[in-house]
């Protein structure tokens, strides 16, 4: 079934009652995505889980002509994510509902369609204190529309497996389902192939398929793919399957969905197994929302995502806490990272107020079924999760519950493990037990006491892979205890990465870890902050800061995608830096008495040799180094030598009076020298640099431009000290998308043409509305102004592209 984007043409408000004083508000034209929390601003006095924005009830309109021709047609929209409690009306008639905000779903328009005049398509859906997170608002991620013959391919209709993979030829079995729409009993034929990575057609396949009327068939066809290429993280090798509709050598439908040759296995004595080869999953947590963009989700900032946090030294991503979205899926595939795909964060006890747990006995099993529709053919998903820290899995009802919906996912996908994220002390807390592994006053005795171990037993047997979240210290003794548990550290504090990773490396039954978080992200404000009490932001002690705070504060990427100094040091860590790295604490904290940390901190370090006014204060410079110790030069001058490598947990201090100019550490490994790294003051007055990532983006209402906007010396070094306020505006066929810093605490509107710059940085998002060149301008306070040109192009040069069934 072939479908194109239906974005544009879109108006939303905030939806009002009809005895509300004042009537609806006008609508206003947006292009989706589209956040409406975004849009609604913040309240100081607000939620802090969700970064202080303002929740709501929203209705979306889009009018579209109907051409006589689709009269005899199957019309479908799909969407891929409305948040939430979302009901669609077509001509004012319900044709459908989702109240999960995280499952797509697709609705029925022909039998309400009327060729001739303006159609109404309408969305309402509302939010409000049921997330622990940013959630956004809206129709947030792409809709869809399909015209298709009323025999053709269904969605996600197509389903590949390669059960059997050798040096000479791989089998692949694909299931093509066939829908019949129409009131008679029809015959056609199914033509199937597959096209290597250059489109080259490798094997092919033919065959007749009767489908009784108002009725789905099942074509499979089993076809050996010759000198296959195994798809894996090092190489991302994708295979497309093409599966026509055929009738007297008329194609009625066609469909194409993407997908990879790979085995996969997991036991406790060769953990997870990739084709054969044992792998040790480098994970990462991550959220849905794009940073400045909101929770408005767009095939290039999740193909971004994906490309940072593979070069930052991970190889997987686990959904935190909710299916991922397609482009997200798609580009874990293109680059080798492995993913972990997570169904909820609540069953049917409530974490907030106004959750899904009131919804959850009525629609699990379906959002179970959109999810793994979704998942099927990407060869990056490798384990489907049933939820995090779920609080009822420690007693024999959500036991009960757990068994029944791993039983649910095996039936729909049998090649994939199960895991679920338990949090050992939140699942004993249901009947008070949580008092009794407290007694002690130990949480790390409590976590490994046998009330414990009793009471998650069985929800840990229904799983293929157990989930620890926070139980690292439970590994080896589980392995013992238990000594078929396969274990994966499915969320870990960052600080301790030296520790788990160890733990990951020296046991045979544990595949991962993954951290809290890769990508920061906004809502639960500050829960990874460091903060002085010299500090004026400090946002007060506490799970979340107060406002102005917005984001989390404790990932390894921040919002614009920079990378911090934690990501430089987990990549020592892993093994996958072979040099080092350097980081300074700000010499302006080292007087402060108090200092506020989380298990989700680092430390305050960035990295910068650039403090003015600070001249002749000491500070603390911390390098990172898998090595035998580390050398610090001042100036060319010897400061000290420090050990490091893994019995330092891989940090050399030095303690350093600051004063301009440049700072090298030198790594020693049995007294040869492995690495250095070099920090300059940056020097005279900065200026403004704007660097757009890529010089042609394309017009497909998936692709964005993104550009730097930096502030440094005439040497190109980054001047942190001295943020400005910065003005952009663009000319030619593009508009703002989105404008900020990685700032944690701002009051700043991502939405507007303005912002100040975090650290000498920030970030702006250009979405392309027609093909031609665009210009970027940033003009910084007292600083000068800068541009960037893009050109913005169809990719084949005559019009946007079509999406093919599977909107891969």
């Amino acid at each position: 079934m072939r479908g194109e984007l239906f974005n544009d043409g879109w108006a939303y408000r905030r939806r009002s009652g009809a005895f509300d004083p004042g009537g609806p508000p006008p609508l206003e034209p947006v292009c989706l995505p589209h956040d409406a929390m975004l849009a609604a601003g913040r309240d100081p006095k607000g939620d802090a889980a969700v970064a202080h924005y303002r929740s709501g009830a929203y209705e979306y309109e889009k009018r579209f002509a109907v051409p006589a021709g689709w009269a005899d047609r199957t019309v479908l929209c799909r969407f891929e994510g409305v948040y939430r409690d979302a009901v669609v009306y077509v001509n004012g008639e319900p044709v459908g509902r989702r109240p999960y905000g995280y499952s797509e779903f697709a609705v029925r328009l022909d039998d309400h369609l009327e060729a001739g005049r303006d159609n109404v398509l309408r969305v309402e859906c509302r939010n409000g204190r049921d997330s622990r997170w940013y959630s956004g608002a809206g129709i947030y991620r792409d809709v869809t529309i399909f015209v298709a013959h009323t025999v053709h391919v269904a969605l996600d209709g197509i389903r590949v497996t390669t059960p059997h993979i050798g040096d000479d030829n791989a089998t692949a079995l694909v299931e093509v389902a066939v829908e019949n729409d129409t009131s008679r009993r029809t015959t056609i034929d199914i033509e199937v192939e597959i096209a290597d990575a250059c489109g080259r057609v490798v094997v092919h396949d033919r065959q007749p398929v009767t489908v009784a009327r108002m009725s789905t068939a099942t074509a499979r066809a089993r076809l050996l793919i010759p000198s296959p290429r195994r798809w894996s993280s090092d190489d991302p090798e994708l295979y497309t399957c093409t599966a026509r509709i055929v009738r007297d050598e008329d194609e009625l439908d066609a469909a194409s969905t993407t997908f990879g040759v790979r085995t996969l296995s997991v036991d406790a004595r060769s953990g997870l197994r990739i084709n054969g080869q044992t792998v040790k999953l480098r994970g990462a947590c991550i959220h849905h929302d794009n940073g400045v963009l909101g929770a408005a989700t767009f095939a290039a900032a999740d193909e971004r995502r994906v490309v940072r946090l593979k070069e930052a030294g991970f190889n997987a991503l686990r959904s935190a806490h909710h299916p991922m979205s397609r482009a997200l899926l798609a580009a874990c595939d293109r680059h080798g990272m492995f993913v972990m795909d997570e169904a909820f964060d609540m069953w049917r006890r409530a974490k907030r107020d106004l959750d899904f747990s009131t919804h959850f006995n009525e629609w699990w099993r379906r959002d179970l079924e959109a999810m793994v529709a979704k998942d099927f053919n990407h060869p990056s998903v490798i384990l489907y999760s049933l939820g995090n820290e779920i609080e009822e899995v420690g007693v024999p009802s959500g036991a009960q519950l757990s068994r029944e919906m791993a039983e649910a996912v095996r039936r729909l996908d049998p090649t994939r493990p199960v895991t679920n994220g338990i949090n050992l002390l939140m699942a004993v807390n249901v009947d008070g037990a949580l008092n009794e592994a407290l007694a002690g006053g130990d949480v790390s005795a409590a976590v490994g006491s046998d009330i414990v171990t009793r009471k998650t037993a069985e929800s840990f047997a229904v799983l293929d892979v157990a989930g620890y979240n926070y139980a690292d210290s439970r590994y080896a003794a589980d392995g013992e205890r238990v000594p078929n548990r396969v274990i994966v550290g499915s969320e870990t504090f960052p600080r301790r990465i030296d520790r788990s990773w160890r733990a990951v490396l020296d046991r045979d039954h544990v595949i991962g870890d993954f951290t809290w978080t890769g990508w920061d992200y906004l809502g639960e404000v500050g829960v990874g902050r460091v903060v002085y009490d010299t500090d004026p932001h400090a946002g007060g002690g506490g799970f979340v800061a107060a406002y102005p705070w917005r984001t989390a504060a404790c990932a390894d990427i921040d919002i614009t995608g920079h990378r911090l100094p934690i990501s430089y040091y987990r990549e020592v860590v892993f093994g996958a830096r072979p040099g080092l790295f350097v980081a300074v604490r700000p010499p302006a904290h080292q007087s402060a008495r108090k200092v506020f940390a989380t298990p989700w901190s680092w430390t305050s370090a960035v990295e910068s040799w650039t403090w003015d006014g600070d001249e002749g204060r000491t500070t603390t410079v911390e390098v990172y180094a898998d090595a035998d110790e580390v050398e610090l030069l001042q100036d060319g001058r010897p400061v000290g030598r420090a050990p490091a490598g893994i019995s330092q947990r891989f940090i050399a201090r030095f303690e350093v009076d600051y004063e301009p100019g440049e700072l090298t550490a030198v790594a020693f490994r049995a007294g040869d020298e492995v690495g250095r790294a070099t920090l300059r003051t940056a020097g005279g007055e900065p200026h403004v640099a704007i660097t757009a990532e890529r010089e042609r983006i394309g017009v497909d209402g998936r692709d964005l431009a993104f550009v730097n906007i930096t502030l440094v010396d005439a040497n190109g070094t980054v001047h942190p000290g001295r943020d400005c306020a910065v003005a952009v505006t663009v000319d030619g066929p593009g508009v703002l998308q989105g404008l900020g810093s990685a700032a944690p605490a701002s009051d700043e509107d991502f939405r507007g043409n303005r912002c100040t710059t975090y650290r000498g940085r920030a970030l702006a998002v250009i979405r392309p509305t027609a093909p031609g060149e665009i210009v970027v301008h940033v003009r910084a306070e007292n600083l000068g102004e800068g541009s960037a040109r893009v050109i913005a192009a169809h990719p084949s040069g005559d019009g946007a592209p079509t999406e093919e069934v599977q909107g891969l």
